[in-house]
């Protein structure tokens, strides 16, 4: 047993073994959970439109009241809200597609009669090129509003552009609150389809699982098996060296019967004739140097099938001896 764990204890497969164990380790603790995650975010939104979509819309001051956001798990619910849009406080969210296609998003911001400004997205543009669009001012005017409460993002790590209106990378809250110099709630609304005030609505996200769930479970696979394959090719590196000991043991005994077989004189080295290569050689040396030949031949056959023709050879011999090279 300690003689076979001397044999892997090589530069070779000891790297085998460290990329096998880091990439079942890697695969567990973090390529899984990662996509796993990935499919209960995916879920949980799903579970959240749906909600949203079997209760009523209800007045946004019951879900988001002045100075406070909406409660974890009521994203994407239904709200109205009743006010005016406050004039020039126009921002412009830059590359967030719509659909796949470029898209600028327009913000504006609402005073609602509970006293709370709330960040509202009013929908999209298409950009005509690389030029700013054109957006008419808010609609003035009392009027009624209806949408979806969303999230407040994290700050964009590129910073705003300070032009007429401004430009952002991100809806974020202070952020916006910076550039427009108005308090906001700390959360904001997406105008529904048929809202008043909507430019053209942002579609919602479909209520579909994605592939998270069967990547998540073909990263555990692929764990599991790393180091089952490094098993694997172990046993077979043991089982073919066992095979090499005993093949070579038969080689030997081969060799020895046929020596044993050979007529013994006092003064071997002075009395054995000096045969030419066209001259037969007596029986005894003929038996050996079969033998001899049929082993090689033998071995010669093994190693074929365990190299094919790569021009690699895993043994050889020394002083008629096998000589292994791992």
């Amino acid at each position: 047993m300690l003689k076979n764990v001397r044999q892997f204890l090589t530069p070779g497969w000891v790297l085998t073994a460290v990329v096998a164990i880091a990439f079942s380790y890697l695969a567990f603790t973090v390529l899984a959970p990662w996509q796993l995650g990935k499919n209960t975010a995916t879920k949980h939104r799903n579970e959240q439109l749906q909600h949203s979509f079997e209760v009523e819309p209800v007045d946004v001051n019951e879900l988001m009241p002045k100075g406070e956001g909406f409660d974890e798990g009521n994203e994407w619910r239904r709200v109205t809200a009743r006010g005016h849009f406050i004039p020039d406080t126009r921002v412009l969210l830059r590359n967030r597609p719509v659909n796949g296609a470029p898209a600028v998003q327009v913000l504006d911001i609402f005073a609602a009669s509970n006293g709370q400004n709330y960040l509202i997205n009013r929908g999209f543009v298409r950009p005509a090129g690389s030029k700013t669009p054109t957006v008419d001012s808010a609609p003035s005017g009392t009027m009624t509003i209806s949408g979806y409460i969303r999230r407040n993002e994290l700050t964009p790590v590129t910073p705003p552009i300070k032009e007429v209106p401004p430009q952002v990378y991100g809806i974020n809250i202070a952020e916006v609150e910076g550039l427009t110099g108005k308090k906001l709630n700390p959360d904001w609304i997406q105008l529904s389809e048929n809202s008043d005030a909507v430019i053209e609505a942002i579609p919602l996200p479909p209520l579909e699982s994605g592939p998270y769930l069967s990547y998540g479970i073909q990263w555990i696979f692929f764990g599991a098996m790393a180091p089952l394959a490094l098993i694997w090719f172990i046993r077979a590196e043991i089982v073919e060296r066992r095979r090499d000991r005993e093949e070579q043991a038969e080689m030997e005994k081969n060799l020895a019967d046929a020596q044993a077989a050979e007529p013994l004189t006092e003064n071997a080295e002075d009395t054995a004739p000096v045969v030419s290569e066209n001259e037969a050689l007596p029986l005894g040396q003929e038996e050996t140097k079969a033998a001899e030949d049929e082993a090689e031949r033998l071995h010669r056959e093994r190693l074929a099938k365990r190299y094919g023709n790569s021009g690699h050879r895993a043994a050889g011999f020394r002083d008629n001896r096998y000589d292994e090279r791992f």
